[in-house]
């Protein structure tokens, strides 16, 4: 979540989100029109385009030195691709083909799938663990699980009732959240094992489309948005961890009572009550309209991002303590000449909350920018070290030299 790429009718552009008030262009490109996919491999130089002009040929560029690495044609129109530093996927309705990203090499084509017309699939960024999740089932919200290293199903998971809508994988690979085509329920599961952790209810009174589905980066938080005007975001706690000495009061006593109850009543109505509500919400301008989601860390606080497909950035302020409703500090245009908007109006940030300005007195519990959690090049973050951000650019794929990886020529 430290750079955003959208692809346009002339192209597709690149930027920096390391700044509230200034969106930095990296990189635009109007050699391909009407790009509908644009992944970049993290920070790297390394970036997949398809256009509609070719919805069946994957292109992968290094857009620093202007090449062309490669491209790949495929049997039916290419409808989503995922890559960490190990693995490069491609989706298409009724097949997954996975790449090895240091050569490019096809290493496996996985045939028959599921009829996928959304080319949901989800790809752990983490590539110790290069798990792959995708639909089992057209008609039921069965997860097959792949693992996307040795090449073989790891377990699927009977998520939900009906049909999938969205797959996400945590920064580590450790988890899995899920959401149905109702979007009422979202779900969050172990990874290898897919034990349901987690439960959340994003509201029962309409079914929602799920656009996008994200954890931060240290999994303390789930943001799920959808066609609707509200975005939620879950807090990732158990509520006997939150409350470990609670003094004996009657509705203390009573809680543990009426979870002691839950034991004993039918997994429907007991997943009914352990029900979460959502820590924190934001309710957009829109309604209707396809939005992305992320929750990243810029200038060391934390923030919910939201771009829609009208060619706008929502930046918000998240109170990772109290929660409520995140205020809104800044919109940028995706579309003008790559610069903030400059109209007074865009400057919205409201005197913060005082609950919110003793959350960011206290550093230590705000990750710096200068540091990353969860993540690491060998994959070895699962206890939540964190890996200073200069280590990064001594990794295998470095992409910024003369020794780049991959290879500009194959």
């Amino acid at each position: 979540c430290s750079s955003l790429a959208i692809g346009t009718t002339t192209g597709y552009r690149l930027f920096s989100l390391s700044s509230v008030e200034q969106l930095d262009q990296v990189h635009e490109s109007n050699e391909i029109p009407d790009v509908y996919i644009v992944e970049r491999l993290f920070s790297s130089s390394l970036v997949v385009v398809v256009s509609h002009a070719k919805p069946q040929q994957m292109n992968v560029y290094h857009f620093k030195k202007g090449t062309e690495i490669c491209n790949y044609s495929y049997s039916s129109n290419i409808l989503s691709i995922r890559l960490n530093r190990q693995r490069l996927v491609v989706c298409l309705e009724e097949s997954i083909y996975i790449h090895n990203i240091k050569d490019m090499k096809l290493l496996k084509t996985i045939l028959d799938t599921p009829p996928n017309t959304t080319g949901l699939c989800a790809l752990s960024i983490n590539h110790a663990n290069s798990y792959l999740a995708y639909p089992g089932s057209a008609t039921s919200g069965e997860i097959v699980l792949y693992d996307g290293n040795t090449l073989k199903t790891a377990c699927t998971i009977p998520a939900h009732d009906g049909p999938l809508a969205a797959l996400t994988f945590n920064s580590t690979g450790s988890k899995l959240a899920s959401a149905s085509e109702k979007g009422t329920v979202i779900r969050v599961f172990s990874i290898p094992g897919g034990q349901k952790l987690y439960e959340f209810r994003r509201g029962m009174k309409r079914y929602v489309n799920i656009s996008s589905l994200v954890f931060s980066m240290d999994s303390q938080f789930l943001c799920a948005s959808s066609n609707t005007e509200t975005v939620h975001i879950f807090k990732l706690e158990h509520l006997t961890d939150s409350r470990p000495e609670e003094p004996p009061t009657w509705s203390g006593y009573m809680g543990k009572m009426f979870q002691a109850a839950t034991n004993y009543l039918p997994a429907q109505v007991s997943g009914m009550m352990n029900q979460d509500r959502a820590f924190a919400t934001v309710r957009l301008n829109i309604s209707g309209q396809r939005n992305i989601c992320a929750l990243s860390t810029i200038q060391k606080l934390p923030r919910l991002l939201v771009t829609t497909s009208d060619g706008h950035l929502y930046i918000y302020n998240l109170d990772p303590q109290d929660g409520g409703e995140c205020v809104l500090i800044k919109k940028h245009s995706l579309l003008g000449s790559g610069k903030m908007e400059e109209n007074k109006e865009n400057d919205l940030r409201p005197p913060l909350p005082q609950s919110y300005a003793a959350t960011v007195a206290r550093q230590s519990t705000v990750p710096s920018t200068s540091t990353m959690p969860g993540y690491s090049e060998d994959g070895g973050a699962l206890r939540g070290e964190v890996i200073p951000e200069h280590e990064f650019a001594t990794g295998p794929v470095c992409l910024d030299d003369e020794n780049e990886f991959p290879p500009v020529s194959i």
